[in-house]
């Protein structure tokens, strides 16, 4: 397999408001020799995390549930999206962001994770590395109830649920995060669950 070569010619800034969004023009060298010029506009949010709690004994599974504003402009009539666990590495480790997260986000303290695989999300425009993780849960380990942090607006509601009930919900469409989607069918394609 060829691989293309690609010379940046020119990158502006268009916005750097919540995250940086950017247009880069660049030319491509094509298999035949050749090459071409492009524009395209590139989002940069950083990388990022997510993690799917599972308890073996009770077959549940910890989702959590909250506002995103571009699914309600895209036609998500309440805005309201049913997800695993995620949020921004900000410069940590991504087994340590994680970890923070879950606490912040869900209550639970967890300590061992593991890391499943890692994708690009939306490679068309998104710049973001997205690392996927799984973990044990028990009661033991709820050290707050969760729901995100106050200054960083979040209002999170936190969904223990069976594994059968999720993967319900992904066939009838109340679940629709790909994140959150890809996690489920992972635990389910590996019966851990």
């Amino acid at each position: 397999m060829t691989t293309s070569t690609i010379t940046i010619i020119r990158t502006e800034i268009l916005s750097d408001n919540w995250y940086t969004l950017k247009k880069i023009t660049y030319r491509q060298q094509k298999k035949d020799g050749t090459s071409e010029m492009h524009s395209r506009e590139t989002y940069d949010r950083g990388n990022g995390a997510a993690i799917l709690l599972y308890n073996k004994q009770s077959r549940t599974v910890i989702l959590t549930r909250q506002f995103r504003l571009p699914t309600y402009v895209n036609g998500n009539t309440d805005g309201m999206l049913i997800e695993a666990c995620a949020g921004l590495l900000d410069k940590d480790r991504p087994e340590d962001a994680i970890r923070r997260e879950t606490e912040e986000e869900t209550g639970y303290k967890i300590a061992e994770v593991q890391k499943v695989f890692e994708a690009y999300m939306s490679p068309g425009s998104v710049t973001e590395m997205l690392y996927f993780f799984i973990a044990e849960y028990s009661s033991a380990m709820k050290v707050n109830e969760g729901g995100g942090l106050e200054e960083e607006q979040e209002n999170i509601e936190v969904l223990e649920m069976p594994i059968e009930a999720a993967m319900q919900m992904i066939e009838s469409g109340h679940i629709k995060d790909g994140k959150t989607i890809m996690l489920l069918q992972y635990i389910k394609l590996r019966n851990i669950l």
